[in-house]
């Protein structure tokens, strides 16, 4: 009887969806409560369907936004859909390249932790360090546990407040739910338009090696400007992004 009972409780355990696995705890059960028809209405106001979608994350550290894009399921391309601002950032423009050196990373990313127990509300990790990170960072102590989450202080990740952390954990799981194995987050020192790269070059005209690794990353903001899909990104053996 006791194996019958163990035996059960696994099937029941496979046969939970992630959505419903997320709503046993009680801050993702408010977040639904309190937002989810704030979400809803960012769906609607882009005439778009708020289930069966697919999430795409690009944050500006200069700027301090994330931009939140959508995919329906029954379209192509992914639309804007909102954005959230940073309320606090650490670090300077760069990527994150050792444990402690306050840096927000840039690269290419996605999520892939949910916590919802999490000391900052909730929040949702990026795998840094990345097959990039892991060949250009300290190979020993490169540094971990990145996330995008509430309150609002940073020693390396993006806050965005509880308030905002709900709304975006709530398309996070939904997204997930509905499919989306990886959610892509990539993190640009600024936009890397003509005008942001010049911005960059006057700016850092004495650090070479940083202008080369962002021109290493312009083709994939260029690729999700002009396509409005998740760039096809590679990395070689020297660790740089390539499509």
């Amino acid at each position: 009887m006791k194996a019958m009972l163990i035996f059960l409780a696994v099937i029941s355990l496979q046969n939970t969806s992630f959505k419903e696995g997320q709503l046993r705890y009680s801050r993702v059960r408010q977040a639904y409560r309190e937002k989810e028809e704030v979400v809803k209405k960012y769906f609607s106001d882009q005439h778009l369907t708020p289930s069966g979608y697919h999430l795409l994350l690009q944050a500006f550290k200069k700027e301090k936004i994330i931009e939140v894009w959508v995919k329906g399921h029954n379209t192509t391309t992914y639309k804007l859909l909102c954005r959230y601002d940073f309320c606090t950032t650490s670090g300077t423009l760069g990527p994150k390249r050792r444990e402690g050196d306050l840096q927000i990373p840039e690269g290419v990313y996605h999520i892939n932790h949910f916590n919802p127990q999490s000391n900052f509300h909730l929040s949702l990790g990026i795998n840094y360090p990345n097959a990039s990170d892991k060949i250009l960072s300290d190979p020993s102590k490169p540094g971990g546990a990145i996330y995008i989450h509430g309150n609002c202080v940073t020693i390396g990740c993006i806050p965005i407040t509880d308030d905002k952390i709900k709304e975006l954990y709530i398309m996070a799981v939904e997204a997930k739910n509905s499919g989306q194995q990886k959610i892509p987050v990539y993190i640009f020192p600024s936009r890397l338009d003509p005008a942001g790269m010049a911005a960059l070059k006057r700016e850092y005209n004495d650090n070479p090696a940083l202008l080369q690794f962002w021109q290493n990353l312009k083709p994939v903001y260029d690729y999700v400007k002009e396509h409005h899909l998740p760039a096809p990104v590679k990395i070689n053996a020297s660790g740089k992004y390539y499509l």
